[in-house]
């Protein structure tokens, strides 16, 4: 299997991995962190003019024709600058709903803008008591004259507190974790009804808790089918998982990079602390599975157009890979640091925060471990016969 990158994917890479070096250093990072905004809209509007909001769509729909190893190269870039721009909830997650299933006025009003950086989007999809279960939703929208009405409680939704429009979730018939019943809906966050509580999460990003007050929206705002919207809704938390999944190789290599050079600077009894054997056996570990996770993540990415089951196996396999790797580097990294790799002024810490929520995303270790075995044992009575 070829695993060389295009002319163009290496492009976006070299293009993106410049701007990150000369615009996204830790420094000027901690100050957009801690500014009143979190974010730097001029930063997402360099990213529009690099083409990587448009780098994973068709050329049919305006974009440069890429999918989802594009997003893979982007996403690997951004956990290297610890990017905070919401990328997953806007172009990976909303731009592959409406990509699969947005109707061609949808594309033109809302995808062409998302493209272009006019447009902000979120994805409200977890709720307080959904623990991972996409399908386990109190958030309703009930049939009101011609378009819909929403009530309920979306929890933890990234990049909300900037976004102009949300992607939301809601039950349109059925009862809580039900697979059948639920709708995808455009939610304008200006819309009457529509109240947020915005705070910043651990590793340096924003996100709100989002309540719905009897909003209403038109019947135009359902993307794909009314009351079966949950395997679209997986197909995107799958993508959106491997976009992770990427986005936590770049933490790693960083990570491992940093305290590579660390042990060399580090003295102890006159001596770098990289010459002694058992911290080089245990930055060999950081580095074997730094690359056992590029390997997983490619993987994944390449079986997202491949049927239900076998994309939902990869992408959890990776997922449990990644979670356990991001965790063991991290640790690694933070120890041999020592107690400064805690402190906020080293970026080795920062990056550990964000490998550990990386795992908390679209479902933890123990989730999609659960979710690989559960799959697997429903192939093994084919597989017997």
């Amino acid at each position: 299997m070829d695993f060389n990158f295009s002319e163009e994917q290496t492009m976006i890479r070299d293009s993106l991995a410049r701007l990150i070096r000369e615009k996204y250093d830790f420094d000027t990072r901690r100050g957009v962190v801690n500014s009143d905004a979190g974010w730097r809209p001029e930063m997402w509007a360099q990213f529009a003019e690099l083409g990587l909001l448009m780098a994973p769509f068709s050329e049919e729909d305006g974009g440069l024709g890429g999918g989802a190893v594009d997003a893979m190269v982007v996403m690997e870039e951004f956990g290297k600058g610890l990017v905070v721009e919401p990328y997953v909830p806007c172009v990976v997650c909303a731009g592959g709903a409406l990509k699969h299933a947005g109707s061609e006025a949808q594309k033109q009003e809302y995808l062409s803008a998302i493209m272009s950086g006019e447009k902000v989007f979120a994805f409200a999809y977890a709720e307080p008591r959904g623990r991972y279960d996409l399908a386990d939703l109190e958030t309703t929208a009930t049939k009101s004259g011609a378009g819909y009405t929403l009530n309920g409680h979306k929890a933890v939704v990234i990049g909300a507190p900037w976004a102009s429009h949300l992607l939301v979730s809601a039950r349109t018939a059925g009862s809580r974790r039900e697979p059948n019943g639920i709708s995808l809906f455009i939610v304008d966050k200006s819309a009457s009804g529509v109240v947020t509580r915005d705070y910043p999460t651990v590793d340096g990003r924003r996100a709100s808790e989002v309540h719905f007050e009897n909003v209403s929206v038109p019947a135009e705002a359902v993307v794909g089918e009314v009351d079966g919207a949950l395997p679209l809704i997986e197909r995107v938390a799958d993508e959106a998982t491997a976009a992770l999944c990427a986005e936590a190789c770049g933490t790693m290599g960083v990570a491992h990079k940093m305290t590579v050079e660390y042990s060399q600077q580090r003295k102890q009894f006159g001596t770098p602390i990289g010459k002694f054997q058992v911290l080089q056996h245990r930055m060999v570990d950081m580095f074997m599975e730094h690359e056992q996770s590029i390997s997983m993540t490619y993987m994944a990415t390449l079986k997202l157009d491949e049927p239900e089951t076998e994309r939902k196996k990869a992408v959890s396999a990776a997922k449990v890979r990644i979670g356990q790797a991001g965790r063991f580097v991290g640790q690694e990294a933070i120890q041999i640091h020592g107690g400064m790799g805690m402190t906020e002024e080293l970026a080795v810490g920062h990056y550990f925060k964000r490998m550990t929520m990386i795992d908390h995303e679209f479902g933890n270790v123990d989730h999609h471990l659960k979710r690989y075995t559960a799959l697997s044992a429903e192939e093994l009575p084919a597989a017997a016969e």
